[in-house]
C-alpha cells in the first residue's frame, strides 16, 4: 500500500491505543522454531509474539510500509525488549541496495527482486539468495488537493496523461467528462512524483501501462521517467507536498493519505461504478494475486487491469527481502521471530486500522513456512 527517514511512531499516536487492543485481544499464539525455550516477556503483544534473539535487527527500504513497520516494531520490542528493530526508509531501491551490500538483515520493497538483484544477493547470502516474502498489503491512492472538489474520478488513460504532462489543466475535457458537475477549475495541474527509486512508483507505472490503452509509453519501473511534474522523496514527502500545494496531484500508499487527511481519487475500471480507494476494495484485488516466484520465493502477479466489481486496481504488496540461506547467525533468531509475528494473523490485523490490507491467510501461512526455514 508508501522517505529518507527513520519511521516516526509519534505520527500514529491517535491509533495506537486501539491497535494495542487488537493485538492483545487476538488470542493468537505464534510459533517460531527459533523461539524454542524463549519465553515472551510481559506486554500488550506477548500473547502473539514468541521472542527469539537479541541485539539490533536492521532493515531499510520501502516507505509505503513505514507506518506498518513502525507499529510492528513497537509491539515487538514491548514483548521482546532484548531486540531493537531499526527500520530506515529511503525507498525500495535504496533498501535492496543496502541489503545486497550486507548492511541490513532485511529490505522492504514494493517491487519483487529483479533477476539482476537476485544475482547480486548471492554475494551476501552465503550458499543462498535473496527471496521475496509478501508482508504488507496495501493500495496506492492517487491523492489530490483541488479547492472545492471533494470527489475525483480518474481512469487509466486520463491518469496517464496527467502524470505524463499531456493533460495540464484541471478543466481539461477528459477530466471533466469523468467528473460532470464537479466544478473543476481552470487551473494548472501540479503533478508530483517520487524522486527516489520507489516500488510505489513501480506499481503505479505498472498500472498505467496495463490500464491506459497504450497512452502510457514507458516501461514500469522504480525510477520516474515520464515528462514534467515535480519530485519529492518518499511517501511522506509526496504527501506533504500535495497537502501544501494547491491544485496538486500525486500518489502515495493509503496509510499516508489517511494520516495526512488527503482525498483519494476513485478509479473507473470498466466496472459498473468507479471504485473507491479503500482497503475492502483492494482486498478484492489482492485475493486474486498468484504466486509466480519459485524455489521459496513468493513474488506475486497482480492484476492491475482488473475490471471486477469493487476491485480497486492500484494495489501493492510490500515484500521483505531476506536470504533463504546465509543469514547472519547473530541476527537470524530475531529476524525469524519478528517476521513470524508480522506475518501472523495478529500482526496482519494490527495494521488494518491504519490503512493497510491484511493479506489472505492462504498466503501468509506460506510466508510463515518460508520464515521458519530461513537459515
Amino acid at each position: 500500500m508508501s522517505t529518507g527517514r527513520s519511521v516516526v511512531i509519534r505520527s500514529l499516536a491517535p491509533s495506537m491505543a486501539a491497535l494495542v487492543v487488537v493485538v492483545a485481544a487476538s488470542g493468537c499464539g505464534v510459533e517460531s522454531d527459533t523461539a524454542a525455550g524463549a519465553a515472551p516477556t510481559s506486554g500488550s503483544a506477548s500473547a502473539a509474539i514468541a521472542c527469539g534473539g537479541s541485539g539490533q535487527l536492521l532493515g531499510a527500504g520501502s516507505t509505503a510500509q513505514g507506518n506498518a513497520v513502525d507499529l510492528w516494531r513497537t509491539e515487538f520490542e514491548s514483548a521482546c525488549p532484548s531486540v531493537t528493530v531499526n527500520y530506515g526508509g529511503g525507498g525500495s531501491g535504496a533498501g535492496v541496495q543496502q541489503f545486497n551490500s550486507g548492511k541490513v538483515a532485511f529490505a522492504g520493497t514494493d517491487a519483487a527482486l529483479s533477476p539482476a538483484e537476485v544475482d547480486a544477493s548471492k554475494q551476501v547470502c552465503a550458499g543462498g539468495r535473496g527471496i521475496d516474502l509478501p508482508m504488507v498489503g496495501g493500495l496506492i491512492s492517487i491523492v489530490f488537493n483541488v479547492a472545492g472538489v471533494d470527489r475525483l474520478v480518474l481512469d487509466g488513460p486520463t491518469a496517464a496523461k496527467i502524470f505524463d504532462s499531456q493533460i495540464t489543466t484541471w478543466n481539461d475535457p477528459a477530466v471533466v467528462a469523468l467528473n460532470p458537475g464537479a466544478g473543476l477549475p481552470d487551473a494548472p495541474i501540479q503533478a508530483l512524483h517520487r524522486g527516489d527509486d520507489s516500488g510505489t512508483t513501480a506499481n503505479l507505472t505498472a498500472y498505467l501501462a496495463a490500464a491506459s490503452n497504450g497512452v502510457w509509453g514507458y516501461p514500469a519501473g522504480k525510477a520516474w521517467v515520464a515528462r514534467g511534474g515535480q519530485s519529492a522523496n518518499g511517501s511522506a514527502g509526496v504527501s506533504a507536498q500535495v497537502k501544501q500545494v494547491d491544485n496538486s496531484i500525486g500518489y502515495v500508499e493509503l496509510s499516508f493519505a489517511e494520516t495526512n487527511n488527503l482525498k483519494s481519487a476513485a478509479i473507473s475500471t470498466g466496472a459498473a461504478e468507479p471504485v473507491e480507494a479503500n482497503a475492502a476494495n483492494a482486498a478484492t484485488t489482492l485475493a486474486k494475486a498468484q504466486i509466480t516466484g519459485t524455489d521459496g520465493d513468493l513474488a506475486l502477479n497482480l492484476d492491475y487491469a482488473v475490471k471486477d466489481e469493487n476491485a480497486y486496481p492500484l494495489v501493492l504488496v510490500t515484500y521483505e527481502v531476506v536470504c533463504d540461506k546465509g543469514n547472519k547467525a547473530s541476527t537470524l533468531p530475531a529476524l525469524k521471530s519478528f517476521l513470524t509475528y508480522t506475518s501472523s494473523d495478529a500482526g496482519q490485523q494490527a495494521i488494518a486500522p491504519i490503512g493497510y490490507v491484511p493479506l489472505p491467510e492462504a498466503l501468509t501461512s506460506k510466508v510463515r513456512t518460508a520464515v521458519s526455514g530461513l537459515a
